[in-house]
Parts: C-alpha cells; structure tokens; sequence
C-alpha cells in the first residue's frame, strides 16, 4: 500500500485556512576579469566573515517578516580599478523546515532558509559568490542575468563536500533569481534550492519600503502536486502577521515565482493599483493594474501607497492558492 497522503487527506489534517547532469567534481575556476581566460580560482580572504562554514549555528526556522525586508550587500572591498567587489557565501545544506503551523518539510536548501538569502548588488559590480555543498546530493547554482558559460552552474556539477567560486559583473539591473540547476531541475527547486538577486541601477531607485517577495508551492507527499502554497516559505505566515506599512509611503515588492508543477501564479492586491515593472529591467515603462500572472522563474517590480489606513489582504488569485496557503495582509497605519 502507497503509505503517501493524498492531497485532500493532508488538508484535511492541517487546516491553513484556520492556521540529471551529475559531472565529476570540478575545481573552481575564475577569471580574472569575466568573459576573459580563465586563471587560478581567487583564495577566499582570511579575514572573510565564514558564517556558516566556519561552523557558526545554521538556522533551523526561519522568520518571514525579517527575511521580507533583509537584503544581503555582501562583503564589499574596491578593486585597483574602482570598481566594487562583493563576497557571498552560500552552502547547500539538507534542513527540516517548517512550512505550516505543525508541518515539516526535509528541504534542500541555500544557507538553511527556503527561500535562500537575497543577495543584493549594484550594476557594473564585481560579484563573487563562493558556494560549499554541504548537502547529501550533487547540486549547483544557476544565476539569470549575463555572465561566463562556465559561470552558469549548468555543466559544473559539485558534489557533497565540493566548492566552487562563481565570478561576475553583475548585469543588467534588474530583478533576477539563482536555483539550482541539477537534474531533475523540478525536484531541486521544489526542494527548496532557490533564492533571489536584485541588482540595482547606478542611480538607485526612488527611496521606498522595499520587501522581497518570492512564490512557491510545496509538495510534502511528493506525488508531484503541490498541497500548500506560500510566500517566503511558511503558509498564511503574513495573514496571521500582517506586514505593517504606512499611509502614503511608497511600497516595492521584488515579486518572483519559484512555483513548481503549476503553470502560472499570481499576486493581487485588494483595494488598490501598482505599477508593474516587468523584470525591473526597465525604469521608464510599467503597467499600472492589481493583478499580476507571472510564469515559473518569471519575475517582476511593484511599486504602489497606500491611500487609506487600515487592513487589506493581498493573495493569488487562483483561489485554490490562497485557500492553500497563499494570503497575506497589509495593515496601513497613520
């Protein structure tokens, strides 16, 4: 007898609505300047802040309303050239996590978080990412943007124990996202290994209350239907903690879909419009509207205030997603 729960036998028992290419390992490679012949991999700093790797507590929950407004500049030192580099770390680590009130989840994950940490940049930046394979399978990291082939975390498989330096200019501005690109593609980033990029104009955006927002859908019986829908990892999280903004602020949601085995999800915000900036590429052309679809690994800017106080809920509007798990509330104060 299959011991997995159907879909319904799941709800049932937890309630939200009242709640591939496996290469050999690789060495790291980087190069001296992207797009140029490849030389020794640069060592990492001895006086780099190691975070996990150097054996400090990896995180067992997470907390959305700090992940929502949290944004990872890196370790920033100037190159000869004046330019800015900024150091990452990231590592693949097998985590518990909880995904609804009473709910566990055995996650693959970047750093111990589903979703990973938003790492943050500026356009013409030098981005340097060390990755260490911490887990119990070969996995790698794809960044969306422009960048060396060997920089793509297609072909360069690392398996467990492994490391590899991705190295790049981080272009064009923009919103983006990394995940991890080893076979099956579909159970890696249903596992969880997924996180977000922002790489800003050199003339940076009108100030706003900025939150990263990332869609996802979570399959705890495995049988290739999602049971429970979220944003930033736990379901009805910021219906039961609403995300506080104020009247009249400018509001910017970085707004990305990591949602597997569905097509389509989608974001709508009651009671008010957003411009809509597609991918974020651009700064002179947006939508103005309340919903928006976005297809998997499809992302977006929304930029909108508040008018007037109060609490107004915000949800996909595929009813069965926010039913599931996908509904969150604004409270506007004064």
């Amino acid at each position: 007898m299959n011991p997995r729960l159907s879909r319904r036998e799941l709800l049932r028992l937890f309630s939200i609505g009242a709640a591939g290419l496996t290469g050999a390992a690789v060495l790291a490679r980087a190069p001296s300047e992207p797009g140029g012949q490849e030389t020794a991999p640069p060592e990492r700093p001895h006086d780099m802040p190691l975070g996990i790797s150097a054996g400090r507590q990896h995180p067992t929950a997470m907390d959305p309303l700090t992940f929502l407004t949290h944004f990872d500049y890196g370790r920033m030192s100037q190159l000869a050239d004046g330019r800015t580099l900024r150091e990452y770390e990231l590592m693949a680590l097998d985590q518990e996590i909880e995904i609804v009130r009473g709910m566990k989840f055995p996650a693959w994950t970047f750093n111990g978080t589903v979703p990973g940490p938003t790492l943050r940049a500026t356009e013409g930046d030098l981005v340097r990412v060390y990755f260490r394979n911490e887990a119990s399978h070969t996995h790698s990291i794809h960044f969306h943007g422009v960048h060396p082939a060997h920089m793509d975390g297609v072909f360069e498989q690392i398996p467990p124990g492994g490391e590899y330096i991705y190295e790049f200019i981080a272009e064009p501005f923009g919103l983006f996202l990394y995940h991890c690109h080893t076979m099956p593609v579909t159970k890696h980033i249903m596992k969880g290994l997924y996180g977000a990029l922002i790489i800003d104009p050199k003339k940076p955006r009108e100030p706003a209350h900025e939150m990263i927002m990332i869609m996802n859908g979570f399959d705890p019986d495995f049988d290739e239907e999602n049971e429970f829908y979220t944003v930033n990892g736990i379901a009805n999280y910021y219906f039961e903690h609403p995300i506080k903004v104020k009247a009249g602020e400018l509001v910017r949601v970085y707004l990305i879909n990591m949602t597997e085995f569905d097509l389509i999800n989608s974001f709508h915000l009651h009671a008010n419009v957003f411009k809509l900036y597609r991918t974020g590429t651009r700064l002179d052309q947006y939508e103005i509207t309340d919903t928006v679809m976005l297809c998997q690994g499809e992302r977006c800017i929304l930029e909108f205030r508040y008018k007037y106080p109060g609490k107004y809920i915000f949800h996909a509007h595929q009813n069965e997603f926010s039913e599931r798990g996908w509904l969150g509330t604004f409270e506007v104060v004064p």
